[in-house]
């Protein structure tokens, strides 16, 4: 049968001893249970492991042991910032006065289902093309302003400043310090990118963090962050320094690098082999412009020794005999020209003369006409007293007509006397009416 204590008074206290047995007893009495959490110390000290557990959402931490008996069974990777389910046993030191949680198990948590949600995200972002290759934008040759988002006195961000200072000692960097890993990760570097990406003078965005196990670089593949990066206008660089595995963060990025150093080295180019390109350039300009000129004289040299630019006056002489021979011709032909339509002219005229009436009143003859100027043919149409108008080829004067001859009729007047007849259109003139020469 077991004595219970009364309950305690001032009167009749109970002692520490007491009190620390009873909260003792009632600590064990919960047993073994299995809890979730982040490491956020992880000590060694001969054999055993000393550390503390931290909720994921609430702020609350216990501490833990792992003897050594215990720790050859639990994973050897195991480190501060991993997420882990653990089996404990809370142990109550009376001595000290100290509460604790004896691991008996402990493992990484969740894993393979960490894996499966990182995957449905990596297909639900690829399949809105935000890691199309399309869509990424290249990095400018040299920029100005390189904005750095990293974790305060980071090796990485002391790796970046000092390579790519030593490459371009001009270049300028505009720094933002965020958390890389827990719960402040993806807030404050989501909040560093878009402000950067706001900034007029930033070209180049670069997330740089020194590397980490998988459950450390979870926060770079958070929506959130992964979104934010795809909608920056600015070139966004990933140098999360690792290669087993690669956060989506790496993924929508313009540039993926290796490490920091080689985000260093692949957004600020080097100005001694910038310079050497530059010389070996001017040195290849120099003798294309040596070649071209040395070219272009020999052509020269070649073209002067022809005969044509060698004696100029040839050419001319030669030219000058064509344009003699050409004008002799042309005013031989010329004087032909003039010499035949000379001959066709004569020709034309005797023929033209030889049907003229001018030529038939020119023989003697004459053109009688009566008032209103109709042409005499028949004696009987000019009675007596008839004024006639006889045409001569001297001129014209008037008549009078007495009457109808009686006497005969010349049947052969003097030559000529046919063509002038058909050249008046009178037919046989008779004597009265004619005039001799």
């Amino acid at each position: 049968m077991t004595i219970v204590p009364p309950p305690p008074t001032a009167d009749a206290p109970w002692p520490v001893g007491l009190l620390a047995t009873k909260l003792r007893d009632w600590i064990e009495r919960l047993g073994t249970a299995w809890v979730e959490g982040e490491i956020t110390q992880w000590n060694v000290s001969g054999g055993n492991v000393y550390g503390k557990l931290r909720d994921l959402e609430q702020d609350a931490t216990v501490s833990f042991s792992i003897w050594s008996s215990v720790k050859s069974r639990v994973p050897a990777d195991l480190k501060q910032g991993d997420r882990v389910v653990a089996a404990v046993k809370p142990n109550y030191w009376v001595k000290g006065g100290s509460l604790t949680m004896q691991v008996f198990d402990m493992r990484h948590v969740g894993l393979g289902d960490l894996l499966e949600r990182l995957e449905r995200l990596r297909v639900k972002l690829t399949g809105e093309g935000l890691f199309a290759p399309e869509r990424k934008r290249r990095l400018p040759f040299l920029p100005q302003c390189i904005g750095l988002v990293t974790g305060r006195d980071s090796d990485a961000e002391k790796d970046v400043l000092r390579n790519a200072q030593l490459r371009w000692p001009s270049v300028e960097f505009r720094v933002v310090h965020a958390a890389v890993q827990g719960d402040r990760m993806v807030s404050e570097v989501t909040a560093a990118v878009q402000r950067l990406d706001a900034d007029p003078e930033v070209d180049v965005i670069i997330v740089a963090r020194g590397g980490g196990d998988f459950q450390n670089l979870l926060g770079f593949s958070d929506e959130t962050l992964i979104r934010a990066v795809a909608g920056c206008t600015t070139p966004v660089v990933s140098a999360i320094g690792h290669e087993a595995d690669r956060p989506l963060l790496d993924e929508v990025a313009d540039l993926r690098a290796s490490t920091p150093t080689d985000a260093a080295k692949r957004v600020v180019p080097d100005v001694t082999e910038e310079l050497s390109r530059v010389q070996q350039a001017r040195a290849r300009i120099g003798q294309r412009l040596t070649a071209l000129v040395a070219t272009e004289v020999d052509r020269l040299e070649q073209i002067r020794s022809r005969p044509v630019l060698a004696s100029p006056q040839t050419l001319v002489d030669v030219r000058a005999d064509e344009i003699v021979r050409a004008v002799a011709r042309g005013r031989e032909l010329v004087v032909r020209g003039v010499e035949r339509g000379e001959t066709r002219v004569a020709e034309l005229t005797a023929g033209l003369r030889a049907l003229s009436p001018q030529g038939t009143l020119r023989r003697g003859y004459a053109i009688v006409q009566v008032p209103g100027g109709a042409v005499l043919h028949d004696p009987s149409d000019a009675p007596r007293d008839t004024e006639l108008l006889l045409t001569l080829s001297g001129g014209g004067l008037t008549a009078v007509s007495t009457g109808e001859s009686s006497g005969p009729i010349d049947d052969h007047p003097s030559p000529g006397g046919t063509e002038q007849s058909r050249a008046s259109g009178a037919g046989r003139s008779h004597p009265a009416s004619q005039t001799p020469r």
